[in-house]
């Protein structure tokens, strides 16, 4: 292999002469060598755009000629499209406060704008990676607004995707509104419900993640660009703090505003604490729900077997016609990986000093993993799980008969002391509760219908009562 030799301030690194990247990036590559996976794309394309912007702001300004710009400005857009994907090789954990990403898009950017203009990459003559790529940028106001645009495209993406699960379990709901089933509160045995009001209330716990999640994007659209190293705005011209701005509103189609004190974006993180917390509630919410189909699901015959889901893939290597809920398992893993993500963020923010935060590589890592994570796992939650449940209607009646919960339909009639006796000889004596009342003779059997009516103890109000007075011998008559 040929190499190119490249200095800075601190010696020399070897090049290979195929690679786009530079010494900056190298050292970083060597300083960083985890293992472990390089900076998310998301953000480097959004880098990348910042850096079109910025050429195009410079070339307006007289600060970079023509065919400089235009050079970096095909440069960028390439790197955009995913054509240099392989020359971003630093680990997504490194110190620096992200001046190493910001290094390396800056050097794949200068040395492709060099071909570009018929030079040779390293001849930074041509193009200089600070001088010109960077030029009236920090890190520290690039890297920032990178995560911020790159989590609203995905914020808007998880609302979507939110939006259409929220349909389809409101679908479940309207599907299985004739369903009535055993509720349970603590695991044990409670009250008779439908099983499309237990979607219904998914559904409802969904659509209040869905809005959240829209609604925050409002929080990540102030942006620190022309405040340079620590908010102060040196070595960018005043002309260029404001048109950046407009500029990359332009280039993204976001309402992006120039915050009026940029130093604060600089210092401070809690806004992306704040995004991680929401989509970390919308997690909790996708967890339990899982959990919960997890139990309804179980058996097939020693369990609650009460829906059925989607059988997606054998289940044992050892047990024949096993099946697993794995996609609901899939989603419960994502949340836990959400939850403990907020964890990482919560800490990394918390943690910067003074004028900057270096720890938000670990931020940004973490924030785009959960959401990149969320949505897809939205999307596969709802298409092979959600969609495709079927109730199991005999279980359910099955499991409701064999319950003694209907006896607290008795109680406005008979007192809850009488109707604790009927629930407890029900249960010793595995009886369902109309049985035990035809054979006290308590009603009769088209009162017991009334009272008993699955529509009736399922709704607000008094079961076999429907509005008016008390019929005689009822409590509080």
């Amino acid at each position: 292999m040929d190499f190119r030799i490249e200095k800075d301030s601190i010696g020399e690194r070897r090049i290979p002469d195929t690679s786009y990247y530079g010494i900056n990036t190298k050292r970083a590559e060597e300083n960083f060598d985890l293992g472990s996976k390089s900076v998310n794309l998301k953000l480097i394309y959004e880098i990348a755009l910042i850096k079109k912007a910025a050429a195009l702001v410079n070339k307006d300004l007289k600060q970079l000629s023509e065919d400089k710009a235009r050079a970096i400005i095909q440069a960028s857009e390439e790197v955009i499209e995913g054509k240099f994907n392989q020359e971003f090789v630093v680990s997504a954990f490194q110190g620096g406060a992200g001046t190493s990403t910001n290094m390396n898009v800056n050097e794949v950017i200068a040395n492709r704008a060099i071909e570009i203009l018929g030079g040779t990459k390293g001849d930074y003559d041509i193009v200089h990676p600070l001088n010109d790529v960077n030029m009236s940028q920090s890190t520290n106001d690039v890297y920032p607004t990178a995560l911020r645009i790159a989590a609203i495209h995905m914020l808007r993406k998880l609302s979507l995707s939110l939006a259409q699960l929220q349909e389809a379990l409101q679908g479940k709901e309207n599907d299985f509104s004739d369903v009535i089933k055993l509720g349970r509160t603590e695991l044990m045995d409670a009250l008779p419900m439908m099983l499309g009001q237990e979607f219904g209330a998914y559904a409802k716990a969904i659509e209040r993640d869905r809005w959240r999640v829209y609604k925050v994007e409002e929080r990540l659209r102030q942006i620190n660009l022309g405040g340079t190293a620590i908010g102060t705005g040196i070595n960018a011209s005043q002309k260029y703090i404001f048109m950046i701005t407009d500029t990359i509103q332009e280039l993204t189609g976001l309402g992006l505003a120039r915050s009026d004190y940029p130093m604060d974006i600089t210092q401070n993180n809690d806004v992306f604490v704040e995004v991680s917390g929401l989509i970390k509630a919308c997690s909790t919410n996708l967890l339990k729900i899982s959990n919960d189909l997890r139990l309804l699901s179980s058996g097939p015959k020693g369990g609650f077997g009460e829906i059925e889901l989607p059988q997606m893939q054998a289940g044992s290597t050892i047990m024949p016609a096993k099946v697993n809920p794995v996609i609901p398992e899939m989603i419960g893993q994502v949340a836990m990986r959400v939850m403990a993500n907020d964890y990482a963020i919560t800490m990394a923010a918390s943690s910067g000093q003074l004028e900057l935060n270096a720890f938000i590589p670990l931020i940004a890592e973490s924030l785009l993993e959960s959401l990149e994570l969320l949505n897809n796992g939205v999307i596969i939650f709802r298409e092979k799980c959600i969609e495709g449940i079927i109730p199991n209607r005999d279980k359910c009646q099955e499991n409701l008969e064999k319950s003694a919960v209907l006896a607290a339909a008795l109680v406005h009639h008979i007192g809850y002391d009488k109707a604790a006796l009927i629930a407890t000889k029900a249960l010793r004596e595995d009886k369902t509760i109309r049985e035990v009342l035809m054979e006290e003779n308590i009603f009769e059997d088209s009162r017991i219908d009334e009272i008993l009516n699955p529509f009736g103890v399922t709704k607000p109000g008094i079961p076999g009562i429907s509005g008016g007075p008390s019929i005689p011998g009822v409590l509080g008559n």
